[in-house]
């Protein structure tokens, strides 16, 4: 299977359709457009009345969105992080109105598989990595100036890197000698650092990651996202997220599982008590045996479930 075929294959694509549950007159907001592929098969499943409004930080992606709405009237695109889910929202008059927010976290596959992205230490290609090209620091901008110490602090909690002092250290030593601009200078950086090799990994694949996730902000988008998609929903409006590593899941799980709960802030105050305001919807949803074969990227994914309470 060629990574164009990869493109055009959305995970848990049955699992986010059963979950998100599409009525008639649903309306429902696709946080991570990508190529569509979760779009286009909820656009299938909904009748006439109902709304999708496609979110993405990506201009490719805002592309293809707009490409698909041109031919159906019930798609909205909006080029914005899902981090502006309520504005976005509230521009469209559908606060409180939501029936389902869909989160597919990560890089995509066109994203990955385009050298000139910087994503991937696969082929050569420019150091950028920003889900926005137009906007923030590209990674090599960020290597450039990062202290040792702080880059050591993101290796370790964002890519969860063994040898992140070592390679920190070699990263900075590096940059003295010459600027680090490619994905596969760092790579090389990366990999000779490496004392040893994670079976079926690559050396540099946590680095690359935290990189990534550091550069974009991910961790703290999907925090602030997950927040605004429960003050979105309407009653029995359904929350979906799909992760691909344990700290997105993580995050997920643990804002899922705090709004579950009652609580009573501490010290105890007046008039402070705060009503669960999601249910958890069953377990975690995994891939099948049959999906991972005919999307290997599927491996590793996990779909949470919730549901705004009354």
């Amino acid at each position: 299977m060629s990574n164009d075929d990869f493109e055009h294959l959305p995970v848990l694509l049955d699992e986010v359709l059963a979950a998100l549950e599409p009525k008639p007159g649903a309306k429902i907001f696709d946080c991570t457009f990508g190529r569509g592929g979760h779009t286009r098969a909820l656009l299938a499943e909904l009748d006439p009345s109902a709304e999708v409004f496609a979110i993405d930080k990506d201009p490719e992606a805002v592309l293809a969105a707009s490409a698909m709405a041109a031919t159906d009237p019930r798609l909205t695109v909006m080029h914005a992080s899902f981090s502006d889910l309520k504005a976005m929202a509230e521009r469209h008059g559908v606060l409180g109105d939501v029936t389902g927010v869909l989160f597919d976290l990560g890089v995509s596959s066109p994203q990955l598989d385009d050298p000139q992205r910087g994503f991937s230490f696969l082929d050569p290609g420019p150091l950028d990595m920003r889900m926005d090209p137009s906007s923030g620091r590209s990674a090599a901008e960020w290597l450039s100036r990062v202290t040792e110490r702080d880059l050591c602090d993101a290796l370790k909690s964002l890519g969860e890197e063994r040898y992140a002092r070592r390679i920190a250290r070699s990263i900075v030593a590096a940059r003295k000698r010459q600027v680090i601009e490619t994905t596969t200078q760092l790579a090389e950086i990366v990999t000779r650092a490496s004392p040893t090799r994670e079976r079926g990994k690559h050396p540099a694949t946590r680095t690359f990651r935290a990189i990534r996730m550091y550069v974009n902000r991910e961790l703290e988008e999907l925090q602030r996202g997950l927040v605004q998609a429960v003050e979105v929903l309407a009653p029995e409006g359904r929350l979906a997220v799909i992760s691909f590593h344990s700290l997105e899941d993580r995050v997920a799980k643990r804002f899922i599982r705090a709004e579950s709960r009652d609580s009573e802030p501490f010290p105890p105050a007046r008039n402070g008590f705060t009503a669960a305001r999601l249910r958890a919807v069953g377990k975690p949803i995994f891939p099948s045996a049959d999906e991972i074969a005919r999307n290997p990227r599927a491996r590793s994914a996990v779909l949470r479930v919730a549901e705004r309470k009354r």
